[in-house]
């Protein structure tokens, strides 16, 4: 079957002109041209040359950064270029950018539910004869599923950042509530803490759950055993009807009547401002202004949100900065029914060559940094996720690796469908979400975007 890349405007139709007929794994010429020195451990000479690598928003922190340019140059005496892209338009810039050999970045960092789509369409080099040497069966396997078509290696996991719940330890003793050990029981504990309100404040939340806030949602999908959507002879059917997805559906519901005060348009950002309390904070005339006051006891974020949750305090720089307070803040992964942890969704990268890539052998160095047990390390150090299971004791042994790694032990990813990055331009999931508190026939929204959903996950 031939395939194209998703249609994002006359240019970019116009500028993937060089890669048509590519089929998933690209035509013979090309997988030749590919595949020539993948693997070597010899070290690249680069003199006099650049490759450009695409980090998307900035979790990488410029420490990083600054040793991949170092250690790059050590190792090939070429240059590396870091050029920083945000989530926003990260799609159609890949989408025109990739296509051209003279603007394509050389290796990029793609977000692991766009993976599917990008490298059903030949857009990513085949690395499957690097696999091992890069981490092989060690690597994450989630993240490794949606970086395949067939047995063809195109994207590995670059970090992970799963989900777990962060509390206000304060608010929940005062509503008589423990740690749950269950999902039930976190979803009645919820539903109570909200009614107790023990501090009595305006459009409290026992969880907040944004209204458009599907990453963080689909966790009660998952844990009932449903599914957004499964291949099915060849082709990919949403499933948001099967009983399995209802029953998630219906405790959604529940929430967001009970439980939740989130805007209905409110996606997964910034939840970690909710669980805050009210203090005074300097703004950048050096006046002394009020934060947003305390609104939720329970917020689910990926585990780098730590950083912005606690005490505002004043650091040796004069700059107020958040202080997590163990006697206020407490994590924990969320429960399921089956004495695992609930499979939530893991957030996260992929990362690989562009197809189009001038300079193949020098990208492939670059990969061997990235997937060195140093870098994976740092990355753990830095409290990322590593792409390579066997260091993930870098992360620390604190609350918050523990509850990561917990929660990622169980972590489930959206479909590995050609068109799901459709999925998330078209914003079909926010928009299904935004309309679960108010249905009045779960059955009949889940069929209205089964529809909606399906010819987006076949398109390629």
């Amino acid at each position: 079957m031939k395939r194209k890349w998703i249609a994002l405007g006359a240019a970019a139709a116009v500028s993937l002109s060089a890669l048509a007929g590519c089929s998933s794994g690209g035509s013979d010429k090309q997988s030749e041209d590919q595949s020539a020195g993948a693997g070597s451990s010899e070290t690249v000479d680069g003199a006099g040359k650049e490759i450009t690598l695409w980090l998307i928003g900035g979790d990488t922190p410029d420490e990083l950064r600054d040793y991949l340019k170092d250690e790059f140059n050590k190792r090939t005496g070429a240059t590396l270029k870091i050029e920083e892209q945000g989530w926003g338009d990260i799609i159609t810039k890949l989408t025109t950018s990739m296509p051209d050999p003279a603007n394509t970045p050389d290796v990029t960092e793609i977000g692991n539910t766009q993976s599917p789509t990008f490298t059903n369409i030949g857009a990513f080099l085949d690395i499957s004869d690097m696999y091992d040497e890069l981490g092989g069966s060690d690597l994450l396997q989630s993240f490794v599923d949606v970086g395949k078509v067939g047995d063809q290696n195109f994207t590995l996991p670059y970090y992970f950042g799963s989900r777990y719940m962060f509390y206000r330890k304060d608010v929940w003793e005062a509503a008589g509530q423990e740690v749950p050990k269950t999902l039930d029981e976190f979803n009645q504990a919820v539903v109570k803490i909200t009614e107790a309100n023990p501090k009595d404040i305006k459009d409290f939340s026992g969880f907040f759950l944004g209204g458009m806030d599907w990453r963080d949602g689909i966790s009660w999908i998952f844990a009932n055993g449903g599914d957004i959507a499964k291949e099915q002879d060849g082709q990919w059917v949403a499933t948001l009807d099967s009983p399995e997805t209802l029953k998630g559906l219906e405790q959604l519901q529940d929430l967001y009547r009970n439980a939740s005060r989130a805007p209905l348009d409110m996606k997964d950002a910034n939840q970690y401002q909710f669980i805050n309390d009210s203090d005074s904070v300097k703004n950048e005339e050096g006046e002394v202004t009020e934060d947003l006051s305390l609104s939720a006891a329970t917020i689910m974020a990926p585990g780098w949100a730590h950083w912005s949750i606690g005490d505002l305090v004043e650091n040796d720089k004069g700059e107020m900065v958040r202080e997590w307070n163990d006697d206020l803040f407490g994590v924990f992964a969320l429960p399921g029914n089956d004495g695992k942890p609930a499979p939530v969704f893991a957030g996260g990268s992929n990362i690989g060559i562009s197809a189009a890539s001038q300079n193949p052998e020098l990208a492939k160095e670059l990969m061997r940094i990235i997937f060195s047990e140093e870098y994976q390390n740092m990355l753990g150090a830095n409290g990322l996720g590593p792409g390579n299971q066997q260091y993930v004791n870098s992360l620390g042994d604190d609350q918050f690796a523990q509850a990561l790694i917990e929660s990622a032990s169980n972590s489930k990813l959206t479909p590995a469908a050609p068109g799901w990055a459709a999925v998330e331009s078209a914003n079909v999931m926010e928009e299904f979400f935004s309309k679960i508190r108010d249905a009045e026939d779960l059955t009949a929204l889940a069929k209205e975007y089964n529809e909606k959903l399906n010819p987006l996950l076949n398109e390629n």
